[in-house]
């Protein structure tokens, strides 16, 4: 399986840790380039096979509707984006519609 993870701080760098460990591939972005795999969410997703399948785990609210927005001009239809953060559920169901517009999971 290969990944993309967005948001490598305390959770989010130790599941790409434990998700390499258990044998699959993560690339990994976050604003801090010493913890970044790649420079850019534009090459992140440029890393990974389609169809795409990227987790995001970055604090709730305009940390993630921005994360959201850049992806939904990067990610083609048939991929998959996870919110694996702390976002309230009613913002999960807004970017879901967000991002299906344009044919993403």
């Amino acid at each position: 399986m290969q990944l993309g993870l967005i948001g490598l701080g305390k959770m989010g760098g130790n599941m790409r840790e434990r998700i390499r460990r258990a044998g699959h591939t993560v690339i990994g972005y976050d604003r801090d380039p010493g913890l970044s795999d790649v420079a850019s969410l534009a090459e992140l997703a440029d890393s990974l096979d389609a169809p795409r399948v990227v987790w995001v785990m970055v604090p709730a609210g305009a940390p993630t509707q921005s994360v959201i927005d850049e992806l939904s001009g990067l990610l083609e239809p048939g991929d998959v984006v996870v919110d694996g953060g702390n976002s309230r559920w009613t913002d999960d169901e807004k970017h879901a519609a967000e991002l299906a517009e344009k044919g993403i999971g």
